[in-house]
């Protein structure tokens, strides 16, 4: 018990910087979920894509010497380059793999989706070579960097993670509340025919919400990459099934309610893990999924829907 409660601290920031990143990456799921009831199940190979351009573009500072890759300009080009492709991805993706079948069936789309995903994990795997490539995070934040408090040690990285994340979670709450890209968002959401009447473009909003969320998805790549100091073609399915799992337990297509769910998702895998083998942490997240839609099927934050007679 004595160890338990030594290590629980530490596995709390652990959770909160895990947390952090499904959040980000299940903001993708819910604005694509509440605007067009489809699920992009490509989303997490978008993470992936966002995972393997900060490595490219670190190789490239790293090229240059290491006192270029020391430099803080090489963060910010890691994160501007992952933003860039996986924002076109996102947009190329709305543009060819759904946008010519969304009025078919929710099976068709989910096909459509699936069939995406294995083409970018694919292409990954051959320009990879099926290797896992390491991020070199030493190079650019210094290991040296920690904060010590509560028994809890935050290294610069994890510390960068969770404001970083939080700061971009602002960011869109504020946007879909207050903006006006924001209110057209909640529009479509409600009603896409009246919302085409009223004279909202439908169908820029839904590539808006398919280009934000991949973006927000190429960060968190990096910030996955920084953490775990490596990454493969691989990766994304993971993450993409747990921001996925994120999103369901906040309340798919409620944007505080995918925050949420990273969070809670993030702390349930880390302190699971004082208790059972960290070979269960995925059985711990589904359990915690399937407990909560028992108790609440909506999820944290999701309303009741109201069943049409």
């Amino acid at each position: 018990m004595e160890q338990i409660l030594a290590q629980f601290p530490q596995q709390v920031i652990n959770g909160l910087t895990l947390g952090s990143v499904y959040a980000l990456l299940a903001l993708g799921y819910s604005m694509v979920y509440g605007i067009l009831r489809m699920l992009n199940f490509a989303h997490g190979d978008v993470f992936m894509v966002g995972s393997l351009i900060g490595w490219g573009v670190l190789q490239l500072f790293i090229k240059e010497g290491p006192a270029m890759a020391r430099s803080g300009l090489v963060l910010v080009s890691m994160v501007c380059g992952a933003v860039i492709v996986t924002s076109a991805l996102g947009g190329a993706i709305e543009r060819f793999a759904y946008r010519p079948i969304q009025k078919g069936s929710r099976l068709t789309t989910l096909i459509s989706a699936l069939g995406a995903s294995i083409i970018l994990e694919n292409v990954a795997m051959l320009l990879t070579q099926g290797r896992a490539k390491a991020y070199q995070t030493e190079l650019i934040i210094s290991s040296d960097w920690t904060i010590s408090a509560l028994g809890a040690t935050v290294s610069a990285t994890r510390l960068i993670i969770i404001c970083v994340s939080i700061m971009l979670m602002l960011v869109m709450d504020y946007a879909v509340t207050h903006t006006m890209l924001g209110k057209a968002m909640r529009a479509t959401s409600q009603d896409r025919e009246a919302a085409e009447y009223m004279g909202i473009r439908t169908q820029q909003v839904i590539s808006a919400a398919f280009i934000i969320g991949s973006g927000l998805a190429g960060i968190a790549g990096v910030m996955i990459g920084l953490y775990y100091t490596q990454v493969d073609f691989m990766i994304g399915f993971s993450a993409g099934m747990k921001a996925f799992t994120a999103a369901v337990l906040g309340g798919i297509g409620n944007i505080r309610g995918a925050m949420a769910g990273g969070l809670v998702l993030g702390l349930a895998e880390s302190l699971g893990v004082l208790f059972l083998a960290p070979v269960y942490k995925d059985v711990i997240v589904f359990s915690v999924l399937i407990a909560v839609l028992i108790l609440k099927p909506q999820g944290i934050l999701g309303k009741p829907v109201d069943e049409k007679v």
